[in-house]
């Protein structure tokens, strides 16, 4: 069961991030530009999971793993968040800012050495794996756990506080705008209730959660721009 929601929720968020990428192919945005490697980094660390649950864990899937789903995806959809919500100039700094955590947040995930064996089966943690810091050519660096902390935290809040701000400015006068911000909200909170049940030793939990965060966001982006689930039309800007 794990195996197919996790496969799933990989294919929801890589049919989304396809819609994005057409849209933002006949219209550039830089929101929707962003929300399509959001979601294609979303899908890949859920291709992932499906890969460990199917052929057992083992070192480069779970860096893979914990990379695209624990440090890439949150980034870069608050990236196009502020796009969207604080215009090009604004969006610009922050992107930069994300993508040299991220680069670097690669970087680490790749070079960390592991602090346990990996297990074969069910879904390891991160806190099973990696330490806060580790030792590199005689420096003590940051750890992915760090990378990850910073990623998906920061990131999550800057997601909700503007989705907030738009549910406030919006729910009186266009409220289709302030649903899909809601639904967006919790298409964020989904999966990081999934793997803090993970961090608890409750991973069964957490394909599911990934495939309720893909439907969600998806969800949310649509409602936003249309006011239904239809798909978005090329005119349609979401979430303002």
């Amino acid at each position: 069961m794990d195996l197919a929601l996790a496969v799933t929720a990989a294919i929801v968020a890589m049919v989304f991030a396809s819609e994005l990428g057409g849209s933002h192919r006949e219209r550039p945005r830089d929101h929707a530009r962003m929300w399509r490697l959001g979601m294609a980094a979303y899908s890949a660390g859920s291709w992932a999971l499906a890969l460990g649950l199917a052929f057992e864990w083992q070192g480069p899937i779970f860096r893979f793993f914990y990379f695209f789903g624990a440090i890439a995806n949150i980034p870069l959809l608050a990236v196009g968040s502020v796009y969207l919500a604080g215009g090009t100039r604004w969006g610009r700094v922050v992107e930069r800012g994300a993508l040299a955590l991220i680069g670097v947040g690669l970087v680490v995930t790749m070079a960390a050495a592991f602090v346990g064996e990996v297990p074969p089966s069910g879904v390891p943690d991160g806190s099973e794996l990696f330490a806060w810091t580790f030792d590199f050519d005689g420096a003590t660096l940051p750890g992915p756990r760090v990378f990850a902390a910073v990623s998906g935290g920061v990131s999550s809040l800057v997601i909700i506080g503007l989705s907030l701000r738009s549910i406030a400015r919006t729910w009186r006068k266009r409220p289709h705008v302030a649903r899909g911000n809601g639904l967006i909200i919790a298409g964020i909170v989904a999966p990081a209730l999934g793997g803090t049940l993970t961090a608890l030793g409750e991973s069964t939990s957490l394909a599911l959660f990934l495939l309720l965060g893909a439907l969600l966001l998806w969800a949310g982006y649509r409602v936003s721009s249309t006011g239904a689930l239809r798909p978005v039309p090329i005119s349609a800007e979401s979430g303002r």
